[in-house]
């Protein structure tokens, strides 16, 4: 490769990362500071009586996709497994017991340390995928923190903050609900995104046959993550 074209991409190549420190110092929000946690709690189970989380909690089997349908999950809550699919796998993961889990390459069974790092990754997609499902009735888990916080529209916010626990702990989500509590979008503040404050919606609700309401899709900026066909149900 010729010099000049070397020493023209290696100039683009610092403009670039000059644009994108610039662009991340000044978009970049601070996580927006809380108080009143007992009345956050009090609009937080606010929030899970308008999405029927008594029906969410005798949902057995939820069914959903992401990624554009190439991650497919059934998940048994009641006994803590997903049966998914993703990339050339498909796998029986147990969420409580990772090592009594089944995974298959293109229908023959993977053992060993690569079964180990297939799981491993199985429950990181799991976790992350069933997060833009259940995130709302996720609110109360072990390590939770909750915070009202005034936004500029004169509304309220919910801000919970995971102290621990899960894949990424300290991660904070800024909740927006409509006047019947029926949240409309998050933003957050999440290690693994390096603009912070970044806005996602939650639309589409539909109530499932368990009566529990679930989501549809989410739009972040011009991306629109769609679960696909979600089902919820008892048995």
């Amino acid at each position: 490769m010729p010099r000049w074209i070397k020493r023209t991409l290696g100039i683009l190549f610092l403009l670039l990362l000059l644009l994108t420190g610039i662009y991340l110092a000044f978009f970049n929000e601070a996580v927006p500071v809380g108080s009143s946690p007992k009345q956050a709690d009090e609009l937080a189970m606010k929030m899970l009586q308008a999405l029927n989380n008594e029906a969410y909690r005798d949902t057995r089997y939820l069914e959903w996709s992401y990624r554009g349908g190439s991650n497919k999950y059934i998940w048994d809550k009641k006994n803590g497994v997903v049966e998914m699919s993703w990339d050339e796998y498909w796998g029986k993961i147990d969420l409580v017991n990772p090592q009594n889990s089944v995974v298959k390459d293109q229908g023959k069974a993977v053992e060993g340390e690569t079964k180990r790092t297939l799981v491993s990754k199985a429950i990181t997609l799991f976790n992350n995928d069933s997060f833009w499902l259940v995130a709302p009735f996720k609110i109360f888990d072990k390590g939770t923190e909750r915070a009202l916080v005034d936004l500029e529209d004169g509304r309220t916010g919910l801000r919970v903050t995971y102290t621990s626990g899960g894949d990424t702990p300290g991660d904070t989500y800024l909740w927006e609900l409509n006047d019947d509590y029926i949240p409309e979008k998050f933003s957050m503040w999440v290690q693994i995104l390096p603009l912070k404050g970044l806005e996602a919606t939650w639309e589409g609700w539909q109530m499932a046959e368990s009566g529990v309401l679930l989501p549809q899709y989410h739009k972040v900026g011009p991306i629109t993550l769609d679960l696909g066909t979600v089902k919820g149900r008892r048995d």
